[in-house]
């Protein structure tokens, strides 16, 4: 039975009605297109689209949230079309550092916007369109400050690694990954390092963002230098 009252006058059953009529043919509408749309709201909070680019966006409720919310984005005829996602991704296991105030070892993953350098993995290149490196029980990261390799990725067979460097054969969590360009062009001491998208090991992370991984590895295959994806994450 349908919601017109009866009682009523005959041009308010028929406003009625209308309303009804373009109600379901909005939420139709809506229905065909909604899964990849993407909202007012959300769109006034990205960058820019422009022809072919791809934005991952990771979105935290507070700062001291060590889970987020990631999306892909690719941008098509001047706006942006969820590619994947929405899906919850780990982050700090302090949260996420607040603009300009990540510093080394604080557990925080920064926020901002950022590129990717090439991808890496103790598993062989499953595919991705990036450079890939594989990662061998001698290849650690240099996370020390007092280093002129701080914030590089090293071959301990030939350079000195610093002072406690990072395993960078360490499964399952670096099974792959992306290297975010974070502090890596001018690699300034303490404000942080190794700053990764990739596996999730089921819990927060270090400063990384990761993701379980199916759902990486989608993202990483997906991702593409000529189109220079970028990650932006920041608290909604």
């Amino acid at each position: 039975m349908d919601n017109v009252d009866r009682r009523a006058p005959a041009n308010v059953r028929t406003a009625s009605l209308v309303s009804a009529a373009l109600l379901a043919l909005v939420m139709a509408f809506s229905g065909s297109f909604g899964a990849r749309a993407v909202s007012a709201s959300t769109a006034t909070a990205l960058p820019p689209p422009s022809p072919g680019r791809q934005l991952i966006t990771v979105t935290a409720d507070a700062y001291q949230r060590s889970t987020a919310t990631l999306v892909a984005y690719t941008a098509e005829n001047g706006r942006w079309v969820r590619t994947y996602g929405p899906w919850t991704a780990n982050v700090g296991r302090s949260g996420i550092a607040p603009p300009g105030q990540k510093r080394e070892g604080d557990g925080r993953t920064p926020s901002g916007t950022y590129g990717f350098d090439f991808m890496f993995g103790a598993k062989p290149d499953p595919g991705v369109k990036f450079p890939y490196r594989r990662a061998f029980s001698y290849d650690k990261w240099n996370d020390d400050s007092a280093s002129p390799l701080y914030n590089t990725w090293v071959d301990t067979r030939h350079t000195d690694p610093g002072v406690a460097p990072e395993d960078m054969m360490n499964p399952p969590a670096y099974d792959y990954g992306a290297v975010i360009a974070y502090n890596t062009e001018k690699r300034t001491p303490h404000l942080g390092s190794a700053i990764f998208l990739h596996v999730s090991n089921g819990g927060p992370t270090s400063g990384c963002v990761s993701l379980p991984a199916d759902k990486l590895l989608r993202v990483l295959r997906w991702m593409d230098p000529k189109h220079s994806p970028r990650i932006d994450i920041r608290v909604a």
